[in-house]
Formats: C-alpha cells, sequence, structure tokens
C-alpha cells in the first residue's frame, strides 16, 4: 500500500470517527443545525471511500486501452463528491425549512455542542495535514477531500457560535437558520468541488505559474536551439502532460538535437514533478519567431 492509498485509508476512519460524534450531537440535542453539521459529515465519508477507489484506479499502469494511464479517475472521483456535496445541502435545506416550521427547544445543548466542537478539532487538523499531502502528491482527489474538510470545519463553527447564541437568548428560529446558513455554504463548496474537477476532465491547463516555471526552463536549457513554440498543457489527475515544437539549426545533426532534448526534459521533470514531456524537433525554416526564445 502506497503513501497515498494510506492516507486515503486513514481518511475514512478520520471520517467515521467524527461523524459518529457529530450524530450523537444531534441525537442529544435534536438540533437542526448540529443535523446538518452530521449530514455533510456522512459525505465526508462516502467521498472518502470514492477517492480510496480512484486512487487505486489512477495507480494503475498504462495499458493497451489507457496507453495514457488512469490518472484522470481522480476527476470523475472528484465530480462524484461534487454531486454528493451538492445532494447533502438540498437535504439541510430541507430539514431546515422543517425545523423552521416546527420550531422546538434543544435538549441538552451544552453536551451537543462538546461534542460537535471535539468533532470541529480532529476534522481541522486531519482537513490541513490531508490539503498539505494532497499538494505534494498532486493528488486532485486528495485535496478536494482537504478542501470539503475545511468547509467542514467552517460550518461547523458557524454551528457552534450560533447555537450558543440560541440556547442563551432562547430565540428558537436561530436553529434552523443556521441549518439554512449552512446548507448554502454547502452547496458553494459542491459547485467548487465540480468546477475544478470538470476543468480536469476538459483538459484545462495547470496553473499560470507552472506554464511560466515551465517557459522559463526551456528559454534557460535548451542552448543550441534557437526557438520553442506551440507549447501545450494539460492536467490528468497528478500528471501534466506537454508537448512543444523546438527549433534548432538546420545543418544540426540528430545526435546534437537529441542531446538539447534529453537536457530540457531532464530540467524539467526535475523542477516539475509528475510531468510528461514530449518535443517535436524542427528545423530553422520552421520557425514562428514567437512562443519561447531561447536565451
Amino acid at each position: 500500500m502506497d503513501r497515498i492509498t494510506r492516507i486515503a485509508v486513514v481518511t475514512i476512519g478520520v471520517g467515521l470517527l467524527v461523524l459518529a460524534l457529530k450524530t450523537v450531537a444531534w441525537a442529544v440535542t435534536g438540533s437542526a443545525a448540529l443535523f446538518s453539521d452530521a449530514l455533510e459529515s456522512t459525505v465526508n465519508v462516502a467521498a472518502s471511500v470514492i477517492a480510496l477507489g480512484a486512487l487505486r484506479m489512477a495507480a494503475r499502469p498504462a495499458d493497451a486501452n489507457h496507453p495514457y494511464g488512469h490518472e484522470k479517475a481522480e476527476f470523475f472521483a472528484a465530480v462524484i463528491e461534487g454531486a454528493l456535496i451538492i445532494a447533502a445541502a438540498l437535504t439541510i435545506l430541507q430539514h431546515a425549512w422543517i425545523s423552521w416550521s416546527t420550531p422546538h427547544t434543544i435538549d441538552q445543548p451544552w453536551v451537543g455542542l462538546a461534542l460537535s466542537l471535539g468533532a470541529t478539532a480532529i476534522n481541522g487538523a486531519w482537513g490541513t495535514r490531508l490539503l498539505r499531502e494532497g499538494r505534494r502528491h498532486r493528488s486532485v482527489v486528495l485535496i478536494a477531500d482537504a478542501r470539503h474538510l475545511q468547509a467542514d470545519v467552517v460550518s461547523s463553527v458557524v454551528v457552534v457560535a450560533g447555537l450558543v447564541l440560541a440556547v442563551q437568548t432562547g430565540l428558537s428560529w436561530v436553529d434552523p437558520v443556521l441549518a439554512a446558513g449552512v446548507a448554502l455554504f454547502v452547496l458553494w463548496s459542491g459547485f467548487t468541488v465540480l468546477r475544478d474537477s470538470v476543468g480536469g476532465l476538459m483538459d484545462a491547463a495547470p496553473a499560470d505559474e507552472v506554464v511560466q516555471r515551465i517557459r522559463a526552463v526551456v528559454a534557460r536549457d535548451a542552448d543550441g536551439a534557437i526557438e520553442a513554440h506551440d507549447l501545450l498543457t494539460r492536467q490528468a489527475g497528478r500528471v501534466t502532460y506537454l508537448e512543444f515544437h523546438l527549433v534548432v539549426p538546420g545543418t544540426m545533426s540528430v545526435a546534437e538535437a537529441h542531446t538539447i532534448c534529453d537536457r530540457v526534459e531532464a530540467s524539467l521533470k526535475s523542477e516539475i514533478p509528475g510531468l510528461s514531456v514530449t518535443i517535436h524537433v524542427e528545423p530553422e525554416a520552421k520557425a514562428k519567431h514567437q512562443g519561447v526564445i531561447v536565451v
């Protein structure tokens, strides 16, 4: 079991613990806001299970049917997670409306709030770790999971603060209003995850800073070439695909041109982990006098 898979398994365990704490908090209080918190954690667990399956699929080597590998499985998992988040938000809104229509007193509020705070602390600590690991390993699905946990932490803090206010003032309408607010926040989080995931499925380019680093490395290390043009990039899970045309003097031998390509490719892969590079060598007559000018 590799490191990323172990992280995904631990995430499921953390999610189950947090779900148990939040479910008990809702059960002892009957609070609509704590119900929304618990339901969001249910989505966390489901998403973590899907993430584990996607990571195992993405780790499979390329085969005859998938010669570019299976990395895009992570994007499909993130799309499913986004859809689950949106479904949870709509369910929370429905429950908030029912609580608004039939208000009731919150039972054992301090026990429920203590359990919720404990669960929130666990979520916050693991969400921070998960985001760091996701960025380190360039895992789309781990980053999506981490962002969902962080959104959960924010909504939980708002719920706890609002319920303290509700208990102190005796205002029963605060509970369903808080639940509705959490639902809208969760809805926004779900649409954000969907947007980013669909971008990956549509072969969106990596961040501008990554593209600029690529251009800088080519300009610096392609000594002997003239220019690089038609530079194309796309992101597929943990792999960034890059291809470009490298223009060399017409009198240069194939061996010399190949040496330049090897040097540039090695530098690019050293500076940008997970990069797959394809370079098309062209003679000087093909120069477009644009793109990356080699210094």
